[in-house]
C-alpha cells in the first residue's frame, strides 16, 4: 500500500516537473548573406556549446528562471539577449558583421577548433589570473592535462620549466601572437626572461602531441600558442600586489586608454618581482613590461608590441646531492673537504655543505654567483580582410637578447683560458682563483604570414609560414683574478651561430556530411652553421642543412551539437640542437629526430559537464638523449637512440555539481620506452668508459601516471574557495628505469581563497590566498644523475626539493 501511494504521489506531481524541464534551441546565421554558421561558442549562463554544420544549437533540461544567452564568432559583433524562460524557447539569430576586424584572427593559422580532430586544451586570462600571484608561466599550467612543472629555486619563480607529455622545454614548441620564442640553438623556453609575462596574456592554447603546423622548430612533445592583449573598449587601470613566503613581492600596474576615436587603443604593463627563494641564495630580482598600440579599421587591424624583461638570478643550479639530502653521513664525507681537492674545493665550502639545510643546501657561496639577462621583443602585426572568407595575416618581428652568468673558479690558470699568466703579474701557470663571465649576444628577426580563405561552413583553407635569422655570438671573459693584476676583463672565446629557418604550409578542412576531414601539409628548410672558438678553445667551422617534411590528417564525425570523435595522423622532424653538434664524436654528425603521432578521442559537453578522452601514441626513430657517452674533450653528449615510444590515455573533464560547486579533473596514463638503449659510465679503475645495454627501459621524466584536480566552491556571491590537487607518478633520472636512480612520487595539494567585491568608482577589489603544498608534502619534482666504476660502480643522484608550505596574498584593484 505504501508503494503504492509512493507511486501515486510521483505520478501526481510528475508533468509539475516534466513542466519544469525547457529547451533553448535556435539557428546562428550570417546576417548578410543568410549563411548558417558552424562552430559558433554559444553559452547560456554558464553552459557552453558549439553550433553544428547547420548552424543549430540546444540546450536541453533548463529550469524556469532568467538566462543570458550569448553567440560569438570571429568576424562578428557579438550577440546577447536575456531569456525568462518559462516556455520552450527557439531562437533565429541573426549575426551582423563587427565594424571592426577582431584580435582573434591573428592566431587563428596556429589555433585548433573544437572540430579540430587534434588534442588541445583553451585557457583564457580569467583562469590565469586567479592565480596568478607571481610565480613563473608554468606554475600557472600546472593543471593542464599531461604537465609537470618544477623549479631550481623551489617556489616557482626564476628558472622554472615545464614538461608535457614527459617531453622537456626543447620539445615544446611555443608561439607568441604565432611568432616563435623557443631559443633557435638550444630549442629551450626561458620564461625567466619574460616574468610576469602572464599578465599580458589574453589566452593561450595548449595542443598535446604535434598538432597543427606552426612557425619555429616542430612540436614533439606539445606546443603553447600565447596570444598577448586584445581590445579593450573602455578605459582601465589595475593595480596587482602581491607577497609571501620566501620575501617574495611582486607589483604590476596595468593600464589602458580603450578605444579612442573609436579606432586606436593602447595598452601598457610594468612589472617587477623579487624573492629570496626556497633554496639558500636561490635568489631573483625581475622586472619586465609590456606595451602595445592597435588601429582598427573596418577591414584593417595593425598592432605593435614592444615587450621584454630583465632578470638577475641566482644559480641553484647544481641541486642537492643525494646524501645531503637523504642524511647519508658516510656519503657525504665523500664529498667533504681534502687537500687533493673534491667536487667542494674549500673548508667554506664543506663547511656550507654539512652544516646547511638538507633541503635548502645551495652549494654556491660567492656572492655574485648570478645568472643575469636582458631580452626585447618587437612585434608589429597586421591584419586585412579583403573580404568576409579571406583575409591575410603578416607579421614582422624582432628580438634582441644580452646576457651573462658569472663563476667564481678556484685554484686555477689563465692558461686554461688561453691567457698568460705573466701579463698579469703571475709566474707561468700560476694557480689562482678567478672569476669568469659567459656571455650571450643575440638578434632574432623574421617575418610570418597567413591567409585564410572560408567562403563557407563546407570548407576552409590557410597557407601560413615564415622566414627567421638568428644571428647569435657567444663569448666568454675572464674579469678578475687573485694575481697581482686583479682586474683583467680578457676575453678568452668567442663563437658565432647563424641560423635560417624556412618554413610553408597548407592545411585544408572540408565537411563531408557529419564527418570533418583535415589535411595539413608542411615544407620546412634550415641552414644552420658554427664558427669561431667554443668554452673549450676550440676551433669550429660547421654547416649544417635540414629539408623536412611534416604531413598531418584527420578527420572528426560529429555525433551530435554536443560531441565528437575524432582521429589523427602526423609526422614531425627535428633537427639536434647546437650542443649536439658541437660536441658531437669526432667523425659521427647527429641525425634529425622524427615522431609519428597518433592520437584519437572522444569529445563531449552539455549543459552540466564537458570531458574529453584521448589516446595519443608517440613513435620516435633518432630521438636524441643523454647515455653517458662523452666525447674526446671530455663532454656529456646526446646521442640518437633508433626506437623510442610514449602511449597513454588522457582525460580531461569539469562537471556542476550543483550551482556552486564544480569540479575538474585530469588524468594520464602511459607507458614511455626505450629500445636497445646503452648506458656508457667512466671506468676509473681501468680506464675509458664501460657500458650496458638494456632491451627497453622507461624514458627518463616520463611518469606514468600523472592527475590533477581543481574543486570549486562558491561559499558566497564573490566569495570562492579552491582545492588545487595535483599527483605524479614515480620518475626516473636516466634511460636504465633504475630504482637507485629516480624522483619518487608526489602528491601537492593547494588551497585558493579568492573575494570580489564592487566598490563604489572601482571596478574590482579583489583579495587571493594562495597556500601551496598546505599538506606540506616533501618532495623533488627534478634532478640529474651519473654513474661511474670505482671499485665497483658509483651513481651519485642530484635533486631540487621543492618547498613546503607557502603562502602568497594578493591584492587586486581595477579602475
Amino acid at each position: 500500500m505504501k508503494k503504492m501511494n509512493v507511486i501515486a504521489f510521483m505520478a501526481m506531481f510528475l508533468p509539475l516537473w516534466a513542466a519544469a524541464q525547457f529547451t533553448i534551441s535556435g539557428k546562428v546565421v550570417d546576417g548578410s548573406v543568410q549563411r548558417p554558421l558552424a562552430g559558433a561558442n554559444v553559452t547560456v549562463n554558464q553552459y557552453s556549446s558549439q553550433t553544428d554544420a547547420n548552424g543549430d544549437f540546444s540546450f536541453l533540461n533548463l529550469k524556469a528562471g532568467n538566462y543570458v544567452v550569448k553567440v560569438s564568432f570571429i568576424g562578428f559583433n557579438t550577440f546577447s539577449k536575456v531569456l525568462n524562460l518559462s516556455a520552450n524557447q527557439n531562437l533565429n539569430i541573426s549575426m551582423q558583421a563587427s565594424s571592426f576586424v577582431t584580435d582573434a584572427v591573428i592566431v587563428k593559422a596556429t589555433r585548433a577548433s573544437e572540430s579540430s580532430p587534434t588534442t588541445f586544451k583553451n585557457i583564457d586570462n580569467e583562469e590565469l589570473a586567479k592565480n596568478n600571484l607571481g610565480q613563473d608561466l608554468p606554475y600557472l599550467l600546472n593543471q593542464t592535462p599531461s604537465v609537470v612543472v618544477s623549479s631550481d629555486a623551489g617556489n616557482g619563480i626564476g628558472y622554472t620549466g615545464i614538461r608535457i607529455r614527459g617531453s622537456d622545454p626543447t620539445r615544446v614548441n611555443v608561439t607568441i601572437n604565432g611568432i616563435p620564442y623557443n631559443d633557435p640553438e638550444s630549442q629551450g623556453t626561458f620564461w625567466v626572461n619574460l616574468p610576469d609575462f602572464a599578465s599580458s596574456v589574453d589566452n593561450i592554447q595548449i595542443q598535446r602531441g604535434v598538432g597543427t603546423s606552426t612557425n619555429g622548430a616542430v612540436a614533439f612533445g606539445g606546443s603553447l600558442n600565447i596570444q598577448t592583449t586584445t581590445r579593450h573598449d573602455t578605459a582601465y587601470a589595475e593595480l596587482n600586489s602581491a607577497g609571501g613566503s620566501f620575501g617574495t613581492l611582486k607589483n604590476t600596474i596595468n593600464a589602458g586608454s580603450g578605444l579612442i576615436a573609436n579606432k586606436f587603443t593602447v595598452d601598457g604593463r610594468l612589472s617587477a618581482i623579487t624573492s629570496d627563494g626556497f633554496i639558500d641564495r636561490g635568489s631573483s630580482n625581475l622586472k619586465s613590461f609590456f606595451s602595445s598600440a592597435a588601429y582598427y579599421g573596418k577591414k584593417d587591424l595593425l598592432r605593435v608590441n614592444i615587450f621584454g624583461g630583465k632578470e638577475k638570478t641566482y644559480q641553484v643550479w647544481n641541486g642537492v646531492p643525494e646524501a645531503k639530502l637523504r642524511g647519508n653521513s658516510d656519503a657525504l664525507l665523500t664529498h667533504y673537504y681534502n687537500n687533493q681537492g673534491s667536487l667542494y674545493f674549500t673548508p667554506e665550502d664543506s663547511l656550507n655543505l654539512w652544516n646547511s639545510d638538507k633541503r635548502t643546501y645551495s652549494q654556491f657561496l660567492y656572492n655574485n654567483q648570478t645568472d643575469n639577462y636582458n631580452q626585447t621583443h618587437y612585434q608589429g602585426l597586421y591584419t586585412h580582410t579583403f573580404n568576409p572568407a579571406l583575409s591575410l595575416n603578416t607579421a614582422l618581428h624582432y628580438t634582441f637578447g644580452k646576457g651573462y652568468f658569472e663563476e667564481f673558479k678556484n685554484n686555477t690558470t689563465l692558461e686554461k683560458y688561453g691567457l698568460n699568466s705573466t701579463l698579469f703579474g703571475g709566474a707561468p701557470k700560476q694557480k689562482t682563483d678567478l672569476v669568469r663571465r659567459r656571455w650571450l649576444k643575440n638578434d632574432f628577426y623574421g617575418l610570418t604570414y597567413s591567409l585564410n580563405y572560408a567562403p563557407s561552413t563546407e570548407y576552409s583553407v590557410i597557407i601560413g609560414g615564415a622566414y627567421n635569422e638568428y644571428d647569435g655570438d657567444h663569448f666568454g671573459e675572464v674579469i678578475s683574478a687573485t694575481l697581482p693584476v686583479s682586474s683583467i676583463n680578457q676575453q678568452y672565446y668567442l663563437g658565432h651561430g647563424l641560423k635560417k629557418d624556412f618554413n610553408i604550409y597548407g592545411r585544408i578542412d572540408f565537411q563531408v556530411g557529419k564527418a570533418r576531414i583535415f589535411y595539413d601539409l608542411q615544407y620546412r628548410y634550415v641552414d644552420y652553421s658554427i664558427t669561431g672558438t667554443d668554452k673549450t678553445l676550440a676551433e669550429q667551422d660547421l654547416q649544417y642543412y635540414h629539408k623536412f617534411f611534416n604531413p598531418k590528417a584527420g578527420i572528426t564525425y560529429s555525433i551530435d551539437n554536443h560531441s565528437n570523435a575524432y582521429a589523427s595522423f602526423a609526422i614531425g622532424n627535428k633537427e639536434p640542437n647546437r650542443d649536439d653538434y658541437r660536441y658531437a664524436l669526432p667523425g659521427v654528425v647527429p641525425q634529425a629526430e622524427t615522431l609519428k603521432n597518433v592520437e584519437a578521442g572522444y569529445r563531449n559537453a552539455e549543459k552540466a559537464y564537458n570531458f574529453g578522452i584521448n589516446y595519443y601514441g608517440m613513435f620516435y626513430r633518432n630521438q636524441l638523449v643523454l647515455t653517458g657517452k662523452v666525447n674526446d674533450v671530455g663532454e656529456y653528449i646526446r646521442q640518437n637512440v633508433p626506437i623510442s615510444y610514449r602511449m597513454g590515455f588522457e582525460l580531461d573533464g569539469r562537471v556542476l555539481l550543483s550551482k556552486d560547486l564544480s569540479w575538474g579533473a585530469n588524468v594520464t596514463l602511459s607507458r614511455n620506452k626505450v629500445k636497445n638503449y646503452t648506458e656508457f659510465m667512466d671506468d676509473y679503475d681501468n680506464g675509458g668508459q664501460a657500458s650496458n645495454t638494456y632491451g627497453k627501459a622507461d624514458i627518463a621524466f616520463s611518469p606514468s601516471v600523472i592527475a590533477g584536480s581543481d574543486l570549486s566552491y562558491k561559499i558566497f556571491k564573490g566569495f570562492e574557495t579552491a582545492l588545487l590537487s595535483k599527483y605524479v607518478g614515480k620518475q626516473y633520472l636516466d634511460n636504465t628505469s633504475n630504482e637507485d636512480r629516480k624522483l619518487n612520487p608526489f602528491f601537492v595539494n593547494d588551497i585558493s581563497l579568492r573575494y570580489n567585491i564592487q566598490a563604489r568608482r572601482l571596478k574590482n577589489i579583489g583579495l587571493t590566498l594562495l597556500v601551496n603544498n598546505v599538506f606540506n608534502e616533501k618532495y623533488e619534482s627534478n634532478g640529474y644523475t651519473y654513474t661511474y666504476i670505482y671499485g665497483g660502480p658509483v651513481t651519485e643522484n642530484f635533486y631540487f626539493p621543492q618547498a613546503g608550505t607557502n603562502v602568497l596574498l594578493g591584492l587586486n584593484i581595477k579602475i
